[in-house]
């Protein structure tokens, strides 16, 4: 067995977290191990709470990661409800806010990402939303159930779950976004609208290219949205959600490089051998993309991270090197991706969208760089594969629905 560290300290209390304790449990190591989370409670799954858990179709017990037991079985600490306020990297100790100093061999930042602060939190007004806690969904739920009129600010992924939930429990909902599709950063232009059509039919309406200018309240409450166009959309219930940002303010106190996340190599270590950082709030050479550092926002991503790091405390050299995936609910129908095409990456229609079941193959020059499916999981497996075997169909194999792409992958495997 290699060498490895003794005592193991992990910053963060979600998925990536708990998965690194986890895999390094199960990897043999048999030194101190804790978990340092600043939400009171067990830790739980985040995606569900703007999908089965909004809509009604899970419990609280449901989102639970692990139950209080499973710590003690495996020798785990969890601190929950602490936090972090120093890292001294000399003497590799944590301060915590309570005053407890914890030294460590090993740190592993799981510290996660936060919703972008709201620029309408300076005069806060009843009725105004954020969603990425459990007790923000706590409270979203209990609004929703009374909601008529919903605003969503922002259609990523999380506004249009919420959207889409909302408008399937009656509400009338209205999403305005900044840019001139919805899931710009994320979709082609095809997938764009295919999503945007497919709410649409489900009751959500939508406002692109539109900026707001201010919310409108009587009595401490929400009543409308104005527009800087001056048009006027009535709310009794607007959820904010422009996106999130990493929390990587311990890496610049301690002067670890931060770009958008923490700086990793491709073994997710820092600059300081003795930290590695994993999840929403690492920025790792992507391999898929000639090194370029990249921030995944992706629980497939953080858990496979967390396995990876397990295993190079334990003397592993390998670099990660695992093909993201992106999953969402909308109007009860599911939408995949498989890696990171950017926004000039061509494009190419597998299938009929007519249908409600189809792909989209992104391309740079002629290499496949990610794909697209909706109601599709065989297509979203195959590319799976094919992105981490590097493997290019042409664009007109991928377009052509009677070209056999896994005989294709075979061939190109053997």
């Amino acid at each position: 067995m290699n060498d490895h560290p003794g005592a193991i300290v992990i910053v963060g209390a979600g998925q990536a977290a708990l998965q690194a304790a986890s895999s390094l449990r199960e990897q043999g190591h048999a030194g101190a191990l804790r978990i340092i989370g600043d939400e009171a409670g067990l830790p739980y799954s985040r995606p569900p709470l703007s999908k089965a858990w909004l809509a009604g179709m899970s419990d609280v017990d449901d989102l639970r990661l692990e139950e209080a037991d499973w710590f003690a079985a495996v020798n785990v600490d969890l601190l929950a409800g602490e936090r972090v306020v120093s890292i001294d990297r000399a003497a590799r100790r944590l301060e915590l806010a309570s005053g407890t100093a914890l030294g460590y061999d090993h740190l592993i930042l799981a510290t996660g990402a936060r919703n972008r602060v709201s620029p309408f939190a300076r005069a806060p007004l009843e009725g105004v939303v954020s969603l990425r806690t459990l007790a923000d969904a706590v409270a979203l739920k209990a609004r929703l159930s009374v909601a008529r009129r919903l605003v969503v600010i922002g259609a990523g992924f999380l506004g249009l779950e919420v959207a889409s939930i909302a408008a399937a429990c009656g509400c009338d909902v209205h999403v305005v976004e900044s840019l001139e599709r919805a899931m710009k950063r994320a979709l082609s232009a095809t997938m764009s609208a295919y999503v945007t059509a497919r709410l649409e039919r489900a009751g959500v309406r939508f406002t692109f290219d539109a900026r707001v200018a201010q919310l409108r309240g009587a009595a401490g409450r929400v009543e409308a949205l104005e527009l800087v166009d001056g048009t006027l959309l009535p709310a009794d219930l607007v959820l904010v959600a422009t996106g999130v940002e990493p929390n990587c303010e311990l890496g610049l106190e301690c002067r670890l490089p931060v770009f958008n996340g923490f700086v990793v190599d491709a073994r997710l270590r820092s600059a300081d051998p003795a930290i590695s950082a994993i999840g929403d709030c690492a920025a790792f050479p992507y391999g898929f993309d000639g090194g370029d550092l990249i921030r995944l926002e992706s629980v497939q991503n953080a858990v496979d991270q967390a396995r990876h790091v397990a295993r190079t405390v334990f003397g592993a050299s390998s670099c990660y090197d695992t093909t993201p995936i992106f999953w969402s609910e909308l109007a009860g129908e599911r939408l995949q991706i498989a890696g990171v095409a950017r926004r000039l990456d061509g494009s190419v229609v597998r299938g009929d969208p007519r249908s409600g079941s189809f792909s989209v193959f992104r391309y740079r020059h002629d290499r496949l760089t990610g794909v697209e499916s909706f109601n599709c999981p065989a297509d979203h497996m195959l590319a799976r594969r094919m992105l981490q075997r590097r493997v290019s169909p042409t664009r007109e194999q991928a377009a052509d629905s009677s070209c056999d792409l896994k005989a294709l992958l075979a061939a190109q495997m053997a």
